[in-house]
């Protein structure tokens, strides 16, 4: 057996500083392995499997550094090794969502000039056993790099690193669409009994009951490749649609960026779209860069009649969501009326141009973001072909091909990355759970938990982000799902030590799902860092929560902590979003005002005898009180008890 090391172990890694390194690998069975890092040594004897694991001693940040291995006769060599601080960042979509997706990207990619920040973005893989291995590597930020890297890590790892000044690691371990389960192992399940119906269901499917319901996928899936629709070819090139002087007369209008279902085309097929341009005289025969967003879900992309590139889901996985970036030669940039045309095709959900809007623009290369010309706004479009709405794939129930599978994420994108030395975890997610937010109060401090289990390392810091307003606001008050699951995400804080919440109840975006503001989800989570793991006294931590609430009267008053220098407002004249209810649990808007530094009086009319509080209870709520540094106040729900008002309060 040839000497292997575990997967974080690259060029470019970082390791945590002030901490004993397990550092683990495998070879020949019986054989020593030795390993050394700088001046630090250490030696580990390889099981009867080839595995071993060799501890070395908590060392200071430094760098660079070499670490060595050797065994059996074979030395391995990891060079540019750092050590600093490493943070484990997962969670769905909203982790996953990468800095060219995010608010002002191509401004921060630019500025993205720090090589002591290291990210390692985890190979997205489900399991159904643990896996001792998984696939990625250490990228070194730079403007490069950083537009493929976790938007909330990489602004979680940047303010660490302007705070701090040593090197920073994130390891990205992230999948869009995911629900907790899928990141707790089986054992985790198993350990509590009323989540353990989760495992049990994957050991039914499996087992011999499950085989007619595995027979009936297999089916279901054969008849859908059968009538998924494929491109015809490229009609619209054929007809001349991408030269400069084609017939506009049966073209219409779309604001681009967005989707073509939301100009109302509910539809599968090619799309093209054109957008006429005039060229400055000072760029003519100049090399330009031309940046038309995200396609969704391959393109084929040309300038006044020149074909540029192409990128198709056959390419990359990803493509659907890659912004697309082409070059175009000097030779063809002529001074004045230009056209740009992009085809697109899409033969399942989505279909369209999606932006973001600052990442669509042209520009010479190298010009300042000044001279940029800006793509978002009207284009003309036509369709080529119309496939009628795809119906989505059908889906196993579980499996490695589903990575919704209880445990099979933790198996495939957890498990292979322990023991790895790290200082914490942040995570974002919980809207994929959130249709059953009152299971959310059980399974996401297991999973936690889970993960300290799983690392061996303590009760390492974990901080998550409370899901963000989304969708429409109301008039009156209602039941939320979401608002739910926000308070599952709160009541954590007292269910788990070490723990932290970032609230972004401000910077949501109703239309979006994805809000494209992460420097500010980012930031908030360092602030819990800095605060609670790097002594800054000097900074407030967290967002205003509920700590006290007592009833006299009619009247209910609620203390907050932390709250800075102050409760205060970040609009209006008077708190709002507040809702008080009796026994009867009906809810009413409540009138409310900040009385002293730390505490609010609520009064509703319809509410003789408060029972219960709630603040920002709905998917995008009312919701304006902040803290002295402007954090929002975080959405909840509690009970007020009953008796006199205390003079202490």
């Amino acid at each position: 057996m040839n000497l292997r090391l575990g997967s974080l172990f690259q060029d470019h890694m970082v390791l945590q500083r002030d901490r004993p390194l397990p550092v683990w690998g495998w070879c020949r069975p019986g054989t020593k392995a030795s390993v050394r890092l700088g001046s630090a040594q250490a030696e580990a004897q390889a099981d009867e499997k080839g595995r071993w694991m060799a501890i070395l001693p908590p060392q200071p940040a430094a760098g660079p550094l070499e670490l060595t291995v050797q065994a059996d006769g074979t030395e391995a060599r990891i060079k540019d090794v750092w050590l600093g601080e490493v943070w484990l960042a997962s969670g769905q979509s909203n982790m996953q969502m990468v800095v060219s997706e995010s608010r002002d990207a191509a401004r921060e990619i630019a500025a993205a000039d720090y090589p002591a920040i290291r990210v390692w973005t985890t190979a997205r893989v489900a399991a159904m056993a643990p896996q001792e291995q998984t696939e990625g590597c250490w990228q070194v930020c730079s403007p490069k790099t950083a537009g493929k890297f976790t938007a909330v890590g990489y602004y979680f790892a940047r303010k660490l690193y302007r705070e701090l000044g040593v090197a920073i690691g994130i390891i990205d371990s992230s999948w869009g669409g995911t629900i907790a389960e899928a990141w707790t192992s089986r054992e985790g399940l198993l350990g509590d009994p009323a989540l353990r119906c989760h495992a049990d269901k994957i050991d039914h499917f499996f087992g011999p009951d499950g085989q007619s319901e595995r027979d009936a996928f297999e089916k279901r899936r054969a008849d859908w490749f059968a009538q998924i629709p494929v491109d015809a070819g490229n009609g619209g090139e054929k007809d001349g649609w991408h030269l400069p002087d084609a017939d506009e007369t049966n073209w219409r209008t779309m604001k681009l960026p967005r989707l073509w279902r939301a100009a109302g085309h509910v539809t599968n097929g090619v799309f093209w779209f054109r957008r006429t341009i005039e060229i400055p005289a000072a760029w003519a025969g100049r090399e330009l860069e031309l940046h038309v967003g995200a396609c969704d879900k391959s393109d084929h992309t040309y300038f006044s009649g020149h074909f540029l590139g192409s990128l198709t889901m056959q390419d990359s996985p990803d493509a659907w969501q890659t912004p697309r970036i082409y070059r175009i030669p000097g030779a063809s940039v002529t001074a004045g009326r230009n056209v740009i045309a992009v085809r697109v095709f899409s033969e399942i959900y989505g279909g369209g141009m999606t932006g973001p809007a600052d990442e669509m623009w042209v520009a010479p290369v190298g010009a300042d973001s000044s001279d940029r010309l800006p793509l978002d706004g009207t284009w003309l479009y036509r369709i080529e072909q119309d496939f009628g709405c795809t119906p989505p794939p059908p889906a196993l129930a579980y499996g490695p091909d589903n990575p919704n599978t209880p445990m099979a994420l933790h198996n495939a994108m957890i498990a292979p990355l322990a023991p790895y030395a790290l200082k914490g975890f942040i995570w974002y997610q919980g809207e994929s759970n959130s249709s059953r937010p009152t299971e959310y109060r059980l399974l996401f401090p297991n999973m936690i938990r889970d993960w300290r289990r799983t690392f061996g390392q303590g009760d390492l810091p974990f901080y998550w982000v409370q899901i963000a307003n989304y969708l429409s606001s109301v008039d009156e008050p209602v039941e939320s799902d979401w608002a739910e699951l926000r308070e599952a995400q709160r009541l954590t804080l007292d269910r788990v030590p070490n723990g932290g919440m970032a609230v972004i109840i401000d910077i949501g975006d109703a239309e979006d799902i994805h809000p494209k503001n992460k420097q500010d989800v980012g930031l908030r989570l360092a602030l819990c860092a800095l605060v609670n793991d790097y002594g800054r006294t000097d900074l407030v931590g967290s967002s205003p929560l509920p700590v006290r609430a007592i009833r006299r009267g009619g009247e209910v008053l609620v203390r907050f902590q932390p709250v800075g220098t102050g409760l205060a407002l970040s609009s209006g004249t008077c708190p709002e979003g507040f809702e008080l209810a009796g026994a009867d649990r009906v809810f009413h808007w409540a009138e409310a005002r900040i009385e002293g530094t730390d505490a609010v009086v609520l009064r509703a009319g319809a509410v003789s005898e408060p029972r219960w509080i709630r603040y920002a209870w709905a998917d995008n709520p009312r919701a304006n009180l902040v803290g002295g540094t402007g954090l929002p106040a975080s959405p909840f729900e509690t009970a007020v008890p009953c008796g006199d008002w205390l003079a202490d309060v």
